[in-house]
This record gives structure tokens, sequence and C-alpha cells, in this order.
């Protein structure tokens, strides 16, 4: 039986006013999240992930320095076009997001115990001594000791890891159908974040919630991903099954990404592996393909004229924004043939 569609994103961009006028961070990008599936979503900093989160919960000042474009359908209804007063009733309910800044993000005057269970009291329908209890058990759940304790406590009196385990006891808190993490394991040791992630997968399993998993580190999304969404200036240049991804990936810039993972074969002697240069400016934008400035394979056709997202031919549902693809594909095949 397959599984709903909880929320598809078509043509969106996001643009923010500056001084000189508009730029625009998300630029047309589409992708969807099904219920208890989740999507990783990859990039260098600067490449728009957590831009595109947050346009999806529309947490940018609309009256002044942000216009969205496109059409965000969470279960069939463009988030876009709902009253402001309707987002509210979806944020931290209905989708929920945990930021990857905990200090940021915490409010350093509430209690612990009280910000976890203002989603409570504002969502569901329950007394205060049941919220208490719930955010006692939510506490527990991500690993924090003396949850009885913990909750009485301010931000500044936790550690940067338990903060940012209290920002995941919030966000799932109202068992959301669908989680936006954007690096929610940043902060923690590898043996909380291994917990954290077992917590997620668990839920993601037992309640069908789907997930958007933004992170840097691609050795979390080959273990937890169902698919996963490369992003670059904006954009996504390639979405591909994560197994496809790994063992196949189609863009140049996928290709630098993986190649940059330190391997641990013992020999020291070789280099680590770069994407050479830099990400351009949003004010500064090429004319082409975004890549080509960094790309080994990019001709006059790149530098001119900027490909589309298109299904590539081979691979189910694979999609890569590359005008040389399948040529850069077949070379590599037979460099591999010839090393064998």
């Amino acid at each position: 039986m397959q599984n709903e569609t909880l929320l598809e994103v078509s043509n969106l961009k996001t643009h923010f006013g500056s001084d000189t006028g508009f730029v625009t961070a998300v630029d047309g990008i589409s992708f969807h999240v099904e219920e208890g599936e989740i999507l990783g979503v990859v990039g260098e900093s600067g490449c728009g992930k957590s831009v595109t989160a947050e346009s999806i919960l529309r947490l940018h000042d609309e009256k002044f320095n942000t216009m969205y474009e496109g059409e965000i359908k969470y279960k069939g209804e463009n988030l876009l076009k709902l009253p402001l007063s309707k987002m509210e009733n979806i944020r931290g309910n209905e989708i929920s997001m945990i930021f990857q800044d905990p200090m940021s993000s915490l409010n350093p005057v509430y209690t612990i115990g009280n910000q976890i269970t203002e989603a409570l009291l504002l969502h569901q329908d329950i007394s205060k001594k049941e919220a208490h209890n719930k955010a006692i058990e939510l506490l527990e759940l991500v690993g924090i000791p003396s949850p009885e304790k913990r909750i009485t406590e301010y931000p500044h009196e936790l550690s940067g890891g338990m903060q940012q385990r209290v920002m995941i006891a919030i966000g799932l808190a109202c068992q959301p159908s669908l989680l936006i993490a954007d690096e929610p394991t940043t902060a923690l040791d590898v043996t909380i974040q291994a917990q954290i992630l077992d917590i997620m997968l668990r839920l993601n399993k037992e309640l069908k919630m789907g997930v958007i998993f933004i992170t840097h580190d691609l050795g979390v999304v080959a273990e937890i991903c169902d698919r996963v969404a490369v992003m670059y200036l904006g954009q996504i240049v390639e979405e591909a099954r994560t197994i496809d991804l790994f063992e196949q990936p189609l863009h140049p810039y996928t290709s630098g990404l993986l190649e940059s993972i330190p391997k641990m074969d013992g020999d020291r002697s070789k280099k680590l592996n770069v994407v050479k240069g830099s990400v351009p400016s949003l004010d500064s934008i090429p004319q082409g393909c975004r890549f080509a400035s960094r790309c080994p394979f990019a001709d006059e056709l790149c530098l001119k004229e900027m490909p589309e997202l298109r299904p590539f031919k081979d691979e189910e549902g694979s999609k890569v924004r590359c005008w040389h693809a399948e040529k850069i594909l077949n070379e590599r095949k037979k460099e591999h043939v010839s090393t064998d």
C-alpha cells in the first residue's frame, strides 16, 4: 500500500529584501515528502537548506522584506494561501521544526518545563498537570537525566548538548505529522547522537511521521534517509534514493561532496579531496549553471544556459540538473572498468 504525500513543494521561491533590491535565496525548488519517509537535504552552508525549511512554516516577515512564490501543499492545502492565524495552528502541532542553534531558539527567561508545556497546552486538550507529566516523559525520551529536576531549570543551566535535546523534545511534543530537523545532532557527542537518531527513526515508523532532515553529515544521511535532495545556491541539483545517490552520483557537485568524505583505508599520504572554489553570493549569481565556475566538466553551454532539474533516464526517481550528467557517468564507468 502506497503512502500518502504529506508535503508537496512546487517551484518555491523565497525572496528577501536588501539595500540593492530583492535577492532570491530559494530559487524554484520542487520536492515531496511522503508519510513515514525521511528526506535528507544536504549541501554547503549558504545553499538555502535552512531557508527552505523556514519557508515551509512561513517564519520570515512577510509584511516587510519577504516574498514567497510557488506552492507548499501540506495534505493538499497550499500553506502560502493560508491566513497567518491558521499557520499558527499548524506550526508546532502538525508541522514541527527542530532548529539548529538552541541558544537562540530557547527563551532564557522561561524554564525548560514552561517551554515544553507551552506547545502542549496550546495545541492539545490537556490540563497543566498532564502537560507537566508529558514534558517529563519527553525529557526522559531524549535522554536527559533527572528530568524531574531539569524541568525546573533554565536554558543557561544546561550544557549545549542538553539544550539541543530540549529542542528535540519540544519538536516532538505534539507528535507532528511532519518534522523538520535542521542539523538536530550537530552539538551532540556521537553516543547521544545515535540515541536521538534512534528516537527519530522509531517515531518515524510508529507514527508514520514524515521527516525533512537537514544536515552536513553524509554518514547520517546514509544511515537514516530514504531519499536525498542535494542543494546548491538555492536550487536542487540532484534528487535520488539514498542508495542510488551514494552508489552512482549524477551531478559533479554531489560527486565532490562524496569524495570529500575522509577514507579510513590507512593511507595517510592521500590528500583529502575538496570541492574547489566557493559558493557565489546571492547578488552575483552566474548566468548559466550555478556550479559551472567550480566544475571540472563545465563548457561554454554550462556558462551560458542554466540546466533544468530533469529525470535521469536510467534511474528510478533520480533527477539531476546538469547538461552532461550522462556523459560524465559514462566516463566514470569507463574509468572504473579500466582500474578493475
